[in-house]
């Protein structure tokens, strides 16, 4: 790790379907380490599914699998 960044730990916690792995995707993606264009590709997955509106929590999903 970089000597320059401070390090922190978080830990988010949270009831089943109360938007973990989303806020974590979209964290993610604000912080630009999920590319634009990988958020596009699992919007469509989403919206293909029946699933709108999760292409953020398909971010966590998929990085759980790499």
């Amino acid at each position: 790790m970089s000597e320059d960044k401070p390090h922190q730990n978080l830990a988010i916690i949270g009831h089943v379907d109360h938007g973990k792995s989303t806020l974590v995707g979209r964290l993610l993606y604000e912080t630009e380490n999920v590319p634009e264009h990988v958020i596009e590709q699992y919007k469509e997955e989403a919206e293909e599914k029946g699933k709108g509106g999760f292409e953020f929590a398909y971010v966590m999903d998929n990085l759980a699998r790499t």
